[in-house]
């Protein structure tokens, strides 16, 4: 069946877009990101664009991933790895050696801790990432970090639509190579874009990504918000999902008319099982939930019971020799505590993810044969592990568990995303 994906608009219309912006950083004649309420933030066409040429489409991680086989001659790699997780040259618990970083941070800081050192020790000139709007707490913006300061009143996790890439021009016009943080479809798309932008490529200094079992929609955040009783979006002041504390609470601050700020708290666990329910689709039929693309990715060590009132510790994993140094760099000059090394620590952390590596097999299957556009995924081993991680139950669910979301979620009808509107509430 030919594809029916010729241009962005039809990426998003099939609801394959991951939200990653990259398209408006190559075509920025043509695109613009914004909210939308149902999808997370969506490329808009420009008042007088310019026609699409195609190249923001061919990087687009919505429609395609190609991990490269070649990486695995590296004698470095971990070959028994690389089938269910990509390259991996390393892995590790540790975390940051800065109190405040390792407790602000959703897990450690060792993200918080590689780029601070990035800036003051490789002198790199800022760290593109994402962080959540002091005028709209529930929406993010790509902000660029210039110092440990900045890194720190941007810690911890966005569970809502971001877009880092569309800020990538920022490191394409900065004096010195900077580092990236996104989403594992983020660093695929900038991985891809560094190829078509030799100045990107050049200073890029660091690639970063975070483990992510999917974004929320904006719905999905207002509607805990509303269920919290918090209904105005002019009273919310702040909004954290993780960190000061690991894992951290959900923790909304909120002020009606002149009152006292008022505050509703939930564990993390409690919010995320809420909000996982409002995943874009395209994170259903993702292969790549901790960041094969990446320098290095950081995670959740999972592998073991996270006992109250302990600090944050990060799973870390290096995915390439630049990565690789840049850790141990970091370690040696006093940002990183590194303690346990062991590449079995990255299966034990996240057991459930060959099992998801191994249903999407089945799910692209019927997916495609449903008459649904799916994305074209080269270089990731999926069969092997539909046939030896899944039982028959498993596998029987998978494929009844996808029929039913082919109807539910409108698979075979085109969406249009509309803005999102800045008088409407919460509830609304």
């Amino acid at each position: 069946m030919a594809s029916k994906v010729h241009t962005i608009s039809d990426v998003v219309e099939k609801q394959l877009c991951t939200g990653c912006g990259t398209c408006s950083y190559i075509e920025p004649e043509r695109f613009h990101m914004d909210d939308t309420v149902d999808f997370g933030r969506r490329p808009f066409l420009n008042a007088q664009p310019k026609a699409e040429t195609g190249e923001a489409l061919s990087v687009c991680p919505g429609i395609a991933l190609t991990l490269d086989q070649k990486l695995r001659d590296d004698s470095q790699i971990i070959q028994e790895l690389f089938d269910g997780w990509g390259p991996v040259l390393g892995v590790w618990e540790g975390y940051a050696s800065d109190d405040e970083i390792r407790f602000s941070g959703s897990s450690g800081g060792a993200t918080s801790a590689l780029a601070q050192y990035c800036l003051e020790q490789e002198n790199m000139s800022g760290v593109l990432h994402t962080a959540g709007r002091d005028d709209v707490p529930y929406l993010n913006e790509t902000v660029m970090s210039v110092s440990r300061d900045e890194l720190l009143a941007r810690t911890g996790s966005r569970y809502a639509p971001a877009s880092p890439a569309d800020g990538l021009q920022l490191i394409e016009n900065a004096e010195s190579s900077s580092v990236f943080i996104g989403k594992p479809c983020d660093v695929a798309a900038v991985q891809s874009s560094r190829k078509l932008r030799p100045k990107l490529d050049q200073n890029l200094g660091l690639v970063i990504a975070f483990f992510c079992a999917g974004v929320p929609s904006l719905k999905g955040n207002l509607e805990l918000l509303n269920r919290e009783g918090i209904e105005s979006r002019q009273d919310l002041k702040n909004l954290r999902y993780r960190g000061n504390g690991w894992p951290g609470l959900w923790t909304a601050k909120y002020r009606r008319d002149d009152s006292e700020e008022r505050i509703k708290q939930m564990t993390y666990s409690e919010s995320w099982g809420f909000l996982q329910k409002y995943r874009q689709w395209r994170c259903y039929i993702c292969p790549d939930h901790t960041g094969e693309f990446a320098d290095i990715s950081v995670g959740d060590p999972w592998h073991r019971e996270v006992k109250a009132g302990e600090s944050g510790s990060s799973l870390i994993v290096a995915r390439t020799k630049k990565g690789l140094d840049l850790i141990n760099k970091a370690e040696k000059a006093g940002y990183l505590k590194l303690e346990t090394s062991n590449s079995e620590l990255l299966p034990l952390s996240q057991p459930n993810l060959l099992k998801t590596r191994g249903g999407l097999f089945a799910r692209l299957i019927v997916l495609r044969l449903m008459g649904v556009e799916i994305p074209i995924y080269k270089g990731f081993k999926l069969f092997p592990f539909w046939l030896k991680t899944l039982s028959i139950k498993e596998k029987i669910q998978s494929i009844s568990g996808t029929i039913k979301r082919v109807f539910t979620k409108k698979l075979r009808h085109s969406v249009h995303p509309k803005k999102l509107s800045p008088e409407s509430k919460i509830n609304d």
